[in-house]
């Protein structure tokens, strides 16, 4: 009776066991954002949980579907997330619709606008909170050492720029002027060619795409973010 007993608890801890590693949350969340000009993915960072669990949030509300890219700006940025766009007619002026909230900043020195991250619109205020729903993707533009001393000198108040930050500015490019401003709070991993087609297309006055850019965002699942996180791994090691 008593080996029965040992049995079932035995039996019955292997169930909450592989229950629990069933239930345990993924070390890192990714989401897949759709467009007519195709698609990218996103990984958002987990040194920024208030806006990373914002985004999961909206996304999982399918608050994004359908919203546009309503502000593209070519060697600068992509902008999207105003629900305001979703029925807007062709060349209204939008960037004023939000959810209702802010989210507080979240600031860090390692975290800064290398081309192709995410990152936080927001209105001018004192605090540099976030808008509750609005983001944006920057494509930027490649920096000199001459144009990156000026930038601290003028726009970041005399701040320096790390200098493993400025060699990813010189190469790769961003927008350094924004550092520190606004929240940075994911980066592209799959998809990079998106954000240049988008900055790419034709704009009006107020910098809105003159065919509409509609965008879809869903959060990977577990068996995805795995199986994304095993190809960039392996991405990883041929570019060593």
């Amino acid at each position: 009776m008593k080996k029965v007993f040992y049995c079932l608890l035995l039996i019955a801890g292997i169930v909450v066991s592989n229950s629990s590693f069933a239930q345990k949350k993924p070390t890192n969340y990714y989401v897949k954002l759709s467009t007519d000009s195709g698609s990218c993915t996103i990984r958002l960072y987990n040194e920024t949980p208030l806006h990373r669990d914002n985004f999961i949030k909206l996304t999982e509300k399918h608050f994004y579907d359908s919203l546009l890219f309503h502000r593209v700006i070519k060697d600068f940025m992509i902008q999207g997330g105003d629900p305001d766009s979703k029925n807007a007619p062709a060349g209204k002026m939008l960037g004023n619709g939000d959810a209702g909230y802010t989210v507080a900043a979240e600031f860090n020195d390692s975290l800064f606008h290398k081309k192709g991250v995410l990152a936080a619109a927001r209105d001018n205020n004192p605090a540099k909170a976030s808008s509750g729903c609005q983001f944006y993707i920057v494509q930027g533009k490649k920096y000199t050492e001459a144009d990156l001393d000026r930038i601290e000198q003028t726009r970041l108040q005399g701040k320096k720029i790390p200098l493993s930050q400025r060699e990813v500015y010189k190469t790769i490019g961003g927008t350094p002027f924004l550092d520190r401003n606004y929240t940075v709070y994911g980066e592209v991993v799959e998809g990079i060619e998106l954000v240049d087609k988008i900055a790419a297309t034709k704009t009006d006055g107020n910098d809105r795409p003159i065919q509409d850019m509609r965008m879809k965002v869903e959060l990977l699942s577990k068996k995805e973010t795995r199986k994304l996180e095993k190809k960039l791994k392996k991405e990883k090691e041929k570019k060593k």
